[in-house]
């Protein structure tokens, strides 16, 4: 019989006077990401409760102190961590195209050699996953993927590059993610998606939120 999670204890700190920050202890896990935003989509029903923000390893939650004091959302926060109202999240699902290597894709070899695997391997693997979204950071629309293969775990660049293309796919450590903006970046950039992830004309402007599931499907690859 699988034993449930028991989830390490959360630290927490103030950022100001309607703004508080649960932080948990790494080393991190799906599992542990998959808790915190089952508490965000709760605590987002809390009354006095503004925002809850998930990031990696943790959660802010911003609230209104007439509604809701610092203590009483402490308390409601740590039994949601402990005995989280759901189970199992209910998540949307997007496939992205993806063409590998070529001009976009201009690590695909070093992530390859650095892993000691052939670049075909890469894409197979990058392409078997499934993937969650821990939160969104770096820059407007930018999704940080938890669920990359352990063979395709690569450090950062030394030395970021000033323009990465909008729609670049990279790895960043253990960690995968599609370019929103034309930026500087220092992921490892292997292939490029013609999907558009950062809107700011509609009324939701990033394609993904926390919590969604992405799959990347290999269209092509170049030399």
């Amino acid at each position: 019989m699988k034993r449930p999670l028991v989830p390490p204890p959360l630290s927490v700190s103030a950022l100001g006077t309607d703004a508080l920050l649960f932080d948990c202890q790494p080393p991190m896990s799906l599992a542990l990401q998959e808790r915190i935003l089952m508490v965000a989509d709760e605590l987002s029903h809390q009354p006095g409760v503004e925002e809850a923000v998930p990031g990696m390893n943790n959660l802010m939650l911003v609230f209104d102190s007439t509604q809701v004091d610092s203590a009483q959302l402490q308390a409601v926060v740590n039994q949601a961590w402990l005995h989280p109202k759901q189970t199992q999240r209910v998540a949307r699902d997007f496939e992205l195209p993806v063409v590998y290597g070529g001009e976009y894709g201009i690590d695909l070899e070093h992530v390859a050699a650095h892993n000691g695997i052939s670049t075909q391997e890469v894409i197979e693997l990058h392409c078997a996953a499934t993937y969650t979204v821990f939160f969104l950071g770096a820059h407007p629309g930018f999704a940080y993927l938890g669920g990359l293969h352990e063979k395709l775990h690569t450090p950062r660049r030394a030395q970021p590059r000033l323009k990465v293309q909008a729609g670049c796919v990279s790895i960043g450590g253990a960690q995968t993610g599609v370019q929103a903006q034309t930026l500087p970046s220092g992921w490892n950039v292997i292939g490029f998606t013609d999907r558009r992830f950062f809107d700011p004309t509609v009324a939701a402007p990033a394609l993904l939120s926390p919590g969604d599931l992405v799959r990347f499907r290999a269209v092509g690859a170049l030399s």
